[in-house]
């Protein structure tokens, strides 16, 4: 079930850029499933960053966006600097990390006491471990395909900070994934210990598409929003 979006601009040091708010539907949708008590609580948020080469309304965003509110939890999209000018490069690393903390504080505000998560498709979920990495107080960490090194490049690995958050992280990871060859992850895995669940996409490529199956990138994206509820329900209760 669709939920109720709310366009908003977010400010950060570098000027606005476009966020998305949508609120959990989980009471409308699944009634039957939640004690009447907790329909009055405030719901978990995650906060989610789009991939470098798209933007918060990519189809993949909107699915897992839509699918993971009908399980109870909201959700804050945004955009980089980059994306809201249409350029292909990726915008300073200070840069994108400052967008991660306003889009974080917007959140926080509107999650009213509820616990705020953090992750998103490559690019924006590893900016968001950074920031975590760096004090961002977020509850937990969702990456849907986590960047761990550049494809055929795995001597480039991008783990040392990972080390530094003791929130805990779910991985879902594609185990085609050439921005993170399997051996590597699960050598990251062993190192992170309890803080890290991992869940593979059998076949699944950086986009979580598998050969001889051609499901929609809406689709796709509400297909890893279940394991990502769990994992914060999990780390909620």
């Amino acid at each position: 079930m669709a939920t109720r979006e709310e366009r908003l601009r977010i400010e950060t040091p570098k000027g606005a850029v476009t966020g998305d708010w949508s609120p959990a539907s989980f009471a409308v949708a699944y009634p039957d499933r939640v004690p009447a008590p907790r329909r009055r609580s405030p719901s978990p948020v995650l906060v989610v960053a789009p991939g470098a080469g798209s933007t918060l309304d990519h189809p993949f965003l909107k699915g897992f966006a839509e699918r993971i509110g009908g399980n109870g939890i909201s959700t804050l999209r945004f955009n980089f600097h980059y994306q809201e000018r249409g350029r292909k490069s990726p915008d300073p690393e200070q840069t994108l990390r400052d967008a991660w903390l306003a889009a974080f504080e917007e959140a926080a505000e509107r999650a009213k006491g509820a616990p705020v998560f953090a992750g998103g498709k490559s690019l924006g979920g590893r900016i968001a471990s950074m920031c975590v990495a760096d004090g961002m107080p977020a509850a937990g960490l969702v990456f849907l395909g986590y960047p761990l090194h550049p494809p055929g490049k795995p001597e480039r690995i991008r783990d040392e900070h990972l080390y530094r958050i003791d929130a805990p992280m779910l991985f879902i990871q594609g185990t085609r994934d050439p921005f993170a060859q399997p051996e590597l992850l699960a050598k990251v895995l062993k190192k992170l210990g309890d803080r890290a669940q991992h869940v593979p996409i059998d076949g699944g490529d950086h986009s979580f598409r598998v050969p001889g199956k051609k499901p929609s990138d809406h689709d796709i994206g509400a297909s890893l929003a279940e394991p990502a509820a769990a994992f914060i329900r999990q780390v909620t209760t």
